[in-house]
């Protein structure tokens, strides 16, 4: 028998710890999760906190329809990496025939995106239109984690220095023009200078590489949302990861923007932060 449409939520997972923190939180509000789990990249220790689990092809956006729709799922929310090399224009095509494309599949990259460019945004937006005309309905992705969500301010005990505000004033526009040229999500400043500028590598490479590029350390990673962020998809994420790196990169702040950044794991990823003397900032 189906569950009513509001009693059941719908989970498209890839990679990563967001997965189980969106499930955590909508079974804490009673719902049933029915999760559509993308194959080579969702985790399958997933499986053990979901109401129902179904490996689907990534290429294959009919399978994880009907998979979701046999549950009578409508709403859903989309969150779990999947590599961005995947998603550059001119891999793109070669991924879906490498993986049996679907005719849903075929539509969206022929139909849906003809004439357009094949940025990230984009290829998105032309994702939840195909699976809203299936019946699937995406989300706001922080709909069920929003205690994970950065706040206003300093969210550490660990305090930053003077230097570093006049670094955060001096990044936050830079790095929001970055975003709305859809290039990155994040810069690294010292001192006034930008020394890294995060791309297709992700953010964790740019940490590494801002660390080479300032070896004396101090320095501060600004990471924000894109202008009008669409919070079904491609929120940005930092965790205890991030911390990690920032410390071997020798950096002392994390500026993330307030209730567009999700802190995957909050309070261990703060407490780390303040074990570790750096700095993490809502702007």
């Amino acid at each position: 028998m189906k569950d009513s449409s509001d009693q059941v939520v719908g989970l498209i997972a890839g990679q990563g710890r967001l997965p189980f923190i969106v499930a955590q939180g909508a079974k804490k509000c009673g719902l049933r999760v029915v999760c559509a789990a993308l194959s080579g990249n969702a985790e399958p220790e997933l499986e053990k906190l979901v109401d129902e689990f179904h490996e689907v092809p990534i290429a294959r956006i009919g399978a994880w329809i009907s998979k979701l729709k046999k549950y009578n799922v409508c709403n859903t929310v989309m969150v779990g990496r999947v590599s961005k090399k995947r998603l550059q224009e001119g891999s793109i095509f070669r991924l879906i025939l490498a993986y049996f494309p679907d005719w849903r599949v075929l539509r969206t990259y022929f139909i849906r995106l003809r004439g357009k460019d094949k940025r990230n945004d984009t290829l998105l937006y032309a994702l939840a239109d195909e699976l809203s005309s299936g019946g699937i309905n995406l989300i706001d992705s922080t709909k069920y984690c929003k205690e994970h969500l950065a706040t206003k301010g300093v969210m550490t005990k660990t305090k930053p220095s003077s230097t570093v505000l006049s670094d955060i004033e001096f990044g936050w526009k830079l790095v929001k023009k970055i975003g709305e040229l859809d290039i990155g999500q994040a810069i690294a400043v010292n001192d006034g200078d930008v020394i890294a500028v995060e791309a297709i590598e992700g953010t964790a490479k740019m940490i590494k590489r801002a660390g080479e590029l300032c070896k004396k350390g101090g320095w501060t990673l600004i990471k924000t949302a894109k202008p009008d962020q669409d919070m079904r998809f491609d929120v940005p994420c930092v965790g205890i990861d991030t911390i990690k790196g920032l410390k071997d990169a020798n950096a002392k702040c994390l500026v993330v923007e307030a209730g567009k950044t999700i802190i995957i794991d909050k309070p261990e990823t703060i407490a780390l932060a303040d074990k570790l003397k750096i700095a993490i900032v809502g702007h």
